[in-house]
């Protein structure tokens, strides 16, 4: 598992304490949403809005300085105004959201398609959140804890199965076949035999989560079946809009109910300790912990 570098903290909001020259876009006081990473801004990546593949980008909590901190310096092109409102607890779950709409996107997925997300931690709930928005005709979730099958039905998804029910899931996609999965669990998980064995022959499958090894690939079905396998790294723009942009209109009609399904526990940052810890033990009930500065 990468360890941060610099001050921990990657999914934050806060207020616009100071801008340098020429922001004009915010202004101190202004509360806004923080990309969770900083990119050079004059490379063809940056340029044409796919600055999360920029040779030079940054990951916020992890190689340059995060969110636990009273003060944050960021490129003003990487904070978002936030939603009228909004509190900073809310607005913190653009981030997470953020990821689960890039992948969605790149995924292709089209109104009505059939949808399996593989993990239901923060990141694959927020993938039935994006997935829902994004068209989806159904959404199955593979989930492990009881708090996460709730939150997985209660953010929109049609069925819930257990990660040790593989062959009910997979049985379930011969009936029906599966169109998009999106991967959200990575570490040392062995998702990606079933996610190849559930995507329906010609079907997608979109990576989300962080593998710490390199997983085993059914590459023989992978041929047979042709299927498209995309990886997907936070968030970019597409076009006028970045991702950010559609995250924060879906919080903005949507954020107090996400917060109140997903944010289980709240602490200040003087008991960083007992919430990393809370966050490490689901049997807390955890699911998204946020910290206040």
């Amino acid at each position: 598992m990468m360890l941060p570098v610099a001050c921990p903290g990657h999914e934050i909001a806060g207020e616009v304490a100071d801008v340098g020259a020429g922001v004009t876009q915010l202004k101190p006081g202004d509360p806004v949403a923080l990309e969770g990473i900083a990119s050079c801004g004059a490379c063809r990546y940056c340029l044409a809005g796919d600055y999360q593949r920029c040779p030079m980008v940054g990951v916020v909590g992890m190689t340059i300085p995060g969110g636990f901190a009273e003060y944050v310096k960021m490129p003003a092109r990487h904070c978002f105004a936030a939603p009228a409102g909004v509190d900073h607890a809310v607005t913190s779950l653009a981030e997470p959201l953020g990821v689960a709409v890039h992948a969605v996107r790149l995924s292709g997925l089209a109104i009505g398609e059939r949808v399996l997300v593989l993990g239901a931690g923060t990141i694959g709930l927020m993938a039935v959140v994006a997935a829902r928005a994004g068209g989806a005709g159904e959404i199955l979730v593979v989930a492990r804890r009881p708090q996460q099958r709730e939150a997985a039905l209660a953010l929109g998804a049609d069925r819930v199965v257990s990660d040790a029910d593989a062959g009910g899931l997979l049985g379930d996609a011969l009936g029906s076949p599966i169109d998009v999965v999106l991967e959200t669990v990575g570490g040392d998980a062995d998702t990606l035999d079933t996610a190849v064995a559930a995507a329906r022959p010609g079907g997608t499958i979109c990576l989300l989560g962080a593998f710490t090894r390199s997983p085993a690939l059914p590459a023989l079905f992978v041929l047979a079946k042709e299927l498209r396998i995309i990886g997907s790294f936070v968030y970019g723009r597409a076009g006028a809009r970045a991702d950010f942009d559609v995250v924060l209109d879906l919080l903005r009609r949507q954020g107090t109910a996400l917060a109140n399904r997903l944010i289980t526990h709240r602490f200040p940052l003087e008991s960083i300790t007992e919430a990393f810890r809370t966050a490490s033990d689901k049997t807390t009930g955890s699911i998204k912990v946020t910290i206040a500065v």
